[in-house]
């Protein structure tokens, strides 16, 4: 079956229209399930394991029964559905929300901030704002698009949903306080594995949408393989530190990580020119996806 009408077809309405309604969003329900089962089940292991494999399930075997459809049927709900768990839109209309409301109060620009890091954002500057914004823009151009569409290539539609229900597990239990460690500590591991390939893959996009749009791609290269394992996490690093190097910026969490160099100081300027550098990354992730699947049999 040739899924390269579905992803065009999801990453078109993603674009237009966004997020569906809370009420028909499988990742809402996959958070609430979540929540229900770590309200009813211990804190262990094992029963994190559990979890995981009954989140996936719920959610990946109705993806895998939509494939016995006939075309156009399927094209057109696997399309719908797969729009459902890659962002584009959001992620940038997030970053440009902060931007915007920088430029009125810093006040409201924190309070939008605070919806998209988990950082105290309460006492931080404007560059720290700027910072955060970028760094949470660059992470989540792997979570948000390029991973569920990386394991709709290799599993189709069942891929994209088992992708997008361990990183909502690993977002809700995937801490290290009391209640958490045990009990999140295998969808963590889990998400960490099925990340590895797709966060590295984005690294490099950047690095070359670094070089199409004339940035310091030599230096964008240069950090990624220096800082990107700097990060708590084993693959968030490699986006950041591709994008910081790319804007020639250090971009920092204050206490965790520091990427990149301070060569230019982070403006209104440099999170325009981030959201250009995502843009054109992912334009090349979706153009190689889309060659990748003309040559898969």
């Amino acid at each position: 079956m040739n899924d390269i009408p579905v992803l065009l077809l999801a990453i078109s309405i993603d674009i237009i229209m966004g997020e569906p309604p809370l009420a028909l969003h499988p990742v809402v329900y996959m958070g609430s399930l979540t929540a229900w089962m770590k309200g009813i089940i211990s804190k262990t292991r094992l029963s994190g394991m559990i979890m995981t494999l009954m989140v996936v399930s719920v959610f990946t075997a109705p993806a895998m029964l939509i494939g016995y459809l006939d075309d156009p049927l399927y094209t057109l709900i696997a399309g719908v559905l797969l729009s459902a768990v890659i962002s584009i839109r959001m992620l940038f209309k997030s970053a440009m929300d902060v931007g915007k409301s920088l430029d009125d109060s810093i006040e409201e620009a924190r309070e939008k901030l605070s919806y998209l890091v988990s950082r105290d954002t309460a006492y931080l500057t404007d560059e720290q704002i700027l910072s955060a914004t970028i760094e949470t823009l660059t992470e989540n151009l792997t979570d948000s698009v390029t991973a569920p569409i990386f394991y709709f290539i290799l599993l189709g539609l069942p891929g994209a949903f088992l992708y997008r229900a361990v990183n909502t597990l690993d977002a809700m239990v995937g801490y290290l306080d009391d209640e958490n460690r045990d009990l999140g500590w295998f969808p963590a591991r889990l998400d960490d594995i099925l990340n590895y390939i797709p966060s590295r893959v984005t690294g490099f996009m950047i690095v070359l949408a670094a070089f199409l749009l004339s940035l310091n791609w030599r230096n964008s290269l240069r950090v990624l393989l220096r800082d990107a394992r700097r990060t708590p996490s084993p693959n968030s690093g490699f986006t950041m530190a591709a994008a910081a190097g790319a804007l020639s910026v250090q971009l920092e969490k204050p206490g965790v990580y520091v990427l990149g160099d301070p060569r230019d100081s982070i403006s209104a300027e440099k999170l325009k020119d981030a959201l250009k550098l995502s843009s054109i990354s992912l334009v090349l992730f979706i153009v190689s996806a889309t060659g990748l699947m003309m040559v898969i049999p």
